[in-house]
């Protein structure tokens, strides 16, 4: 009688976990950063809950940077590691351009945001 190993294994998932709270916080923080920019687009004082949500951006894509990173380690794969910290670098970028008053690329850079936050979460909740 001879024993095989399985080698189709799946790892538990005590890593990604935290990727998935994180990337799903940040979707919820994202979604109500469109919904105040276009209270401010059609001329609402909205400025005070956008500008809150740029604070909650920077600590849930801070946290989504440090998941990837915890499960990186873990699994060897970094890429979604250097792809959230340009996420959560690009969110302070986006902030000093909002401040600034520059629209012109400051919406720009929220779509780029979005697509790498967006892109990090199905990579999440993908099946393994």
């Amino acid at each position: 009688m001879t024993r095989t190993r399985d080698t189709t294994v799946v790892t538990p998932p005590s890593t990604i976990r935290p990727v998935q709270a994180a990337a799903a916080l940040a979707l919820l923080v994202l979604f109500w950063q469109f919904l105040s920019a276009g209270r401010i687009m059609v001329g609402e004082d909205a400025t005070g809950g956008h500008g809150a949500g740029a604070i909650a951006l920077h600590v849930t894509t801070g946290l989504l940077l440090a998941a990837t990173a915890l499960h990186g380690r873990r699994t060897r794969v970094w890429w979604p590691a250097a792809l959230a910290a340009a996420v959560f670098v690009l969110t302070f970028v986006q902030a000093a351009l909002g401040s600034s008053g520059s629209i012109a690329t400051h919406v720009p850079l929220a779509l780029v945001i979005t697509v790498g936050t967006v892109w990090l979460a199905a990579r999440s909740f993908r099946a393994p």
